[in-house]
């Protein structure tokens, strides 16, 4: 069976070993990137397509008879047309639990980076106004001890569950939140808004769904209130990003810690770029993008296709 990498560049910048997924196959062709209009000549009569990113719809699949499996290097399968899929019997598989640890972890550095105001401090040397301080340091900007915060976790997956065991560890109170559009409050938890409320941080771990689509706009704002700091590793659709980069620049939120945005990369217009905000921190959505975490990718895939090879398909999304 012969398999083609998509978008490979999207996993390895060159520091993974791919020998298990050529190892898993008769063939593989590694494409650093795929246009929309390359993708049924890239797969052509491949077997298995491996797709970080590149959309994999209704019509590729039908020009592509002989595909059984894509497999799917991420847990978000938004990018593949499901319902094709399995009309056409084409197993869908991803991958899971993969980022559990680097995560949560960048979580914690926007959350200390926010709270301790880094950015501000390393801004001030740099402009040179330690240099010419009177005193050996600079309190020009407030400074947090995280024991004395509460995270609000949203989104109570194996990364919210482990971004809460992370700020237990550090000291912080964690408030959980019952999902937004249920009544019942299960034990452990706490109604959607009251999380918000009494939260001087809150961090969003919840899939993006019609459901959570501007999960956070301009009410939710209001109730975490001017002291509050809004993180979101998630998915950039959890929020209204006018509402947020409005509430960053009135003083309604005190500081924003972003590692994805509504489209990626923002070749868009997006207000959360359309002004210095020094007050908000994004990054590139690499918080999933350890090693680590990419060598598990590669070795869940490589497992995916020896398992689908074998009869027994593993991490079954259709």
């Amino acid at each position: 069976m012969r398999a083609v990498f998509l978008d490979a560049g999207s996993l390895d910048t060159g520091d993974l070993d791919l020998d298990p997924l050529r190892d898993a196959v008769d063939a593989l062709s590694c494409y650093g990137r795929t246009a929309t209009g390359e993708v049924v000549t890239h797969l052509g009569d491949a077997a298995i397509a491996i797709t970080n990113k590149v959309v994999i719809d209704q019509e590729v699949l039908a020009a592509c008879p002989n595909l059984q499996l894509v497999c799917v290097v991420a847990t978000g399968t938004n990018n593949v047309d499901l319902a094709a899929a399995e009309a056409r019997g084409v197993r869908v598989v991803n991958c899971r639990d993969y980022a559990t640890a680097t995560v949560p972890q960048h979580v914690l550095a926007l959350l200390l980076s926010l709270v301790r105001s880094l950015p501000s401090y390393t801004a001030d040397v740099t402009a040179g106004d330690w240099q010419r301080s009177p005193f050996f340091c600079r309190l020009d900007h407030s400074i947090h001890e995280l024991a004395e915060l509460e995270l609000g976790v949203i989104g109570y997956g194996n990364l919210g569950r482990a971004t809460a065991e992370l700020a237990s560890a550090v000291g912080m109170s964690v408030n959980i939140a019952e999902r937004a559009d249920q009544p019942q409050i299960r034990g452990g938890r706490l109604p959607f808004d009251d999380v918000l409320r009494r939260s001087d941080i809150v961090s969003l771990h919840c899939p993006l769904t019609a459901a959570t689509q501007q999960l956070i706009g301009r009410r939710e704002i209001g109730l975490i209130g001017e002291g509050g700091y809004l993180i979101n590793t998630a998915r950039g659709g959890l929020l209204d990003e006018r509402a947020v980069a409005d509430a960053l620049a009135e003083g309604r939120l005190a500081g924003a810690g972003l590692d994805v945005l509504s489209e990626e990369p923002p070749v868009s217009a997006n207000p959360l770029l359309e002004r210095r905000l020094p007050n908000l921190l994004i990054t590139p959505h690499c918080a999933w993008g350890s090693q680590a975490a990419r060598r598990r990718v590669v070795d869940q895939t490589a497992a995916n296709i020896r398992a689908f090879r074998a009869g027994q398909p593993e991490r079954i999304v259709v």
